[in-house]
């Protein structure tokens, strides 16, 4: 009997222990002036160019990542207009806008060479990125420690 008792014990305290896990897969967060910033919608789209557009936004705060070409790589932002960043704000019908160009901000984006990351053919990205953006004020806004992780790719209609 002692021994049936102790099963039970054990049965229901093993039952009992649960952990809710949540995975954060696709996704695209960053530090923004040392806060976490993260999207709630995100998308990526492959351009008739193959280059890459990464857009994501929170409701009212909006990430837009674009480097010249699809391929796994490191692409520089600030040197020209082929790949570059911009930060977009829009609260009660004010729009601030922040952005990187030939000579304006600096930062660069990171398509991953993983495949396990990375699979263009079967429609997902993954890669890192940070950028300082300016407006036209000069007034920058800064994203650190950036993550797009398996964002789904879709083609440009």
């Amino acid at each position: 009997m002692k021994k049936i008792l102790s099963l039970i014990v054990l049965l229901v305290a093993f039952t009992s222990c649960e952990e809710d896990v949540k995975f954060n897969n696709p996704a695209v967060q960053a530090l923004k002036d040392n806060d976490l910033w993260k999207a709630t919608d995100f998308t990526a789209v492959k351009g008739a160019d193959n280059s890459l557009t990464i857009t994501a936004d929170n409701g009212f705060e909006t990430i837009m990542l674009k480097t010249q070409n699809i391929n796994p790589g490191v692409y520089q932002l600030g040197a020209d207009n082929s790949s570059k960043a911009s930060y977009t704000l829009s609260v009660d019908g004010v729009e601030m806008f922040y952005s990187t160009g030939a000579g304006i901000g600096d930062g660069e984006i990171t398509i991953s060479a993983d495949p396990t990351e990375t699979n263009i053919t079967a429609g997902y990205i993954t890669g890192f990125f940070h950028f300082n953006a300016e407006d036209e004020d000069g007034d920058v806004v800064n994203f650190q420690e950036g993550v797009f992780f398996r964002v789904p790719i879709t083609a440009t209609p």
